[in-house]
């Protein structure tokens, strides 16, 4: 991105995002007076706010890297296994897990997607579910936080510590002050943001392409060969095959195993709320990634000779430099920090959630019955811990090396398998699966992953489900068991959850 011009129409748009942020925390603060607050929204968050956060907290700035990189090598197939496949995964979620979440909370007050795991199965398996997420998203805002810095540096040439701080300050501030509120909010702006520069840039390319004797229609069939192939050739990314185990995955991750994603679902107001914001979002997602990614499906055609590594690199600013006036660039700057940054701070909301609910009431109880003035301080106070540790760990990253990359991929491999008794565990159809089913379940998805890093040869498309297959059949399994071997009864609280999670809403 060292192609990138900052004129001084283009700083101003970024510092006027960045007050914009900042009185976005300030005015949510006015609002917030308790942990529920804080943490849910008071449970009254409209869905179309909730649709458009779940929305962009889907994605970071690598689908302005990685990802432009994919679609200018391999042209469509990118839209339809993640994006299309997203849509349709989080429309079967609406009718399926999603609306459980707000019945969730209006059944057990719950703050955080893990805290109904004590009641359902036992302080063990949630903490090992706690735990386990908590040190994952500690190592992944890190990295971002870090990628924000090299952001920065790329656009601006200032030092990469520099961004970090920046960027981890102004997220400390607002999110501090507004919780989730300001992070919803900062969603929205961030998505209006994107669609003025995502359609700028949409628009430039293609009236530049009336300069190469095509339009939008006829520039499809002039893609190199396989550009335009629904699918890719073979197994592996993008195949058939490999798209459709990846359903599963994204599935279970956007249904709420990915927790800043249910904590969406969990602050609307009932089941139907929910169930709209997720129509929306996937609604989102069958139309608006066409529009980022055509730009870069005509990158070969536009600018031809590049491998994937230098489209990674450039494309995407080389675009921006190209066909957007000044000014534009100070706004897609804002556009890619700010989606990366909104998810740094769901994360740090949710994570926060986790620690004041989950994890912290082992040692101090009486966190769960404090007052509305004692719950917020709590809740503040594990948000700034979680979110300035995470800034510790950006700025001095170098130091951490691969331990840090080799700890995140292997606790990364968990957030498959956690979200099986996360989310199964909401059912009536798996009520007979207990505390051992759910910690047998997510050891063997981790052994699983560790068997296909110790040298276990499995095709890609295997391999990407295995952790969760192998997850979902003991999970299963010993639910069975329990159910018509051992004849073990469900506690009457189970049996009585399961009845508050299926009822209808009013």
């Amino acid at each position: 991105m060292d192609t990138m011009t900052m004129q001084w129409l283009d700083w101003v748009v970024v510092v006027l995002f960045f007050a914009m942020i900042l009185w976005i925390g300030i005015r949510s603060g006015k609002n917030i007076n308790s942990s529920e607050d804080f943490f849910i929204g008071g449970g009254k968050i409209p869905w179309w706010l909730s649709g458009i956060s779940h929305h962009v907290s889907g994605y970071s700035g690598v689908v302005f890297v990685g990802y432009a990189g994919i679609a200018y090598t391999q042209g469509m197939s990118i839209y339809f296994w993640w994006a299309v496949n997203i849509a349709i995964a989080t429309a079967f979620g609406a009718v399926t897990i999603i609306p459980r979440w707000p019945r969730l909370r209006r059944a057990l007050g719950i703050q955080s997607p893990t805290e109904y795991l004590k009641m359902r199965y036992n302080q063990s398996a949630q903490l090992l579910v706690a735990v386990s997420g908590i040190v994952t998203k500690l190592l992944d805002v890190a990295a971002k936080w870090t990628s924000m810095g090299l952001l920065l540096y790329g656009f601006t040439g200032i030092p990469i510590w520099v961004g970090v701080i920046v960027s981890g300050i102004i997220s400390l501030i607002y999110i501090a002050i507004g919780g989730i509120l300001a992070d919803l909010w900062t969603d929205f702006v961030q998505f209006m943001v994107q669609i003025a520069a995502g359609l700028a840039l949409f628009i430039g390319v293609i009236m530049h392409l009336g300069e190469y004797g095509l339009n939008f229609f006829t520039v499809f069939q002039a893609m190199p060969e396989g550009h335009f192939a629904v699918f890719n050739a073979g197994r592996g990314q993008g195949s058939l095959s490999w798209t459709l185990l990846y359903f599963f995955v994204i599935f279970f991750s956007y249904s709420g195993g990915t927790w800043n994603l249910a904590a969406r679902f969990i602050s609307t107001s009932d089941g139907k709320e929910a169930k709209k914001a997720a129509m929306f979002s996937a609604g989102l997602y069958l139309i608006w990634p066409f529009i980022l990614f055509f730009p870069m499906w005509c990158g070969p055609l536009l600018f031809p000779g590049m491998d994937q590594a230098s489209a990674e690199a450039t494309l995407y600013a080389t675009l921006t430099n190209t066909f957007l006036p000044t000014g534009m660039v100070g706004l897609v700057l804002a556009s890619m920090f700010a989606n990366t940054m909104t998810m740094c701070n769901s994360d740090a909301n949710t994570i926060s959630a986790v620690l004041t609910r989950d994890i912290l009431p082992i040692f101090k109880p009486e966190i769960l019955t404090a007052s509305e003035e004692k719950s917020l301080w709590y809740a503040r106070t594990t948000t700034i811990a979680f979110t300035g540790l995470t800034v510790i760990i950006a700025l001095f990253s170098d130091y951490f090396g691969g331990v840090t990359g080799l700890i995140l991929t292997w606790f990364a491999a968990l957030l498959g398998p956690t979200a099986i008794p996360l989310l199964l565990g909401l059912f009536p159809q798996f009520k007979h699966c207990d505390s051992l089913s759910a910690i047998a379940s997510m050891i063997a998805g981790l052994g699983v992953f560790v068997a296909t890093k110790m040298g276990v040869q499995l095709e890609a498309d295997i391999a990407l489900i295995a952790p969760l297959a192998a997850s979902f059949v003991v999970y299963e399994g010993i639910g069975l068991y329990n159910q018509y071997i051992a004849k073990k009864p469900v506690k009457p609280e189970i049996e009585t959850l399961m009845e508050a999670l299926g009822n209808k809403d009013s």
